[in-house]
């Protein structure tokens, strides 16, 4: 039921939607808000202690799940959805 409540005020725009609906895992939010804030693959990399493959992997999961296709739309849908905070 808290997942509909959820869903219902994001839909009527009174918030954004909380990260644990959209199915990424924790990682794969921090590696979000890091390229949403124009970090390069490198510096998240080496931000995160983890290789630069790694970091490719954790977008290209992000990619498919939230149905993007290009950093910009990433960035877009992390601010749209509330990953990143002003």
């Amino acid at each position: 039921m808290r997942v509909l409540a959820q869903v219902t005020a994001w839909a009527w725009g009174e918030t954004a939607l909380p990260p644990d609906v959209t199915g990424l895992t924790e990682r794969e939010r921090e590696v979000l808000r890091l390229l949403a804030r124009g970090t390069s693959n490198r510096e998240i990399a080496e931000a995160l202690c983890i290789t630069e493959g790694t970091v490719k992997q954790h977008v290209t999961h992000i990619y498919r799940k939230v149905k993007i296709k290009t950093r910009a739309a990433a960035v877009a849908w992390a601010w749209e959805h509330g990953i990143v905070k002003k």
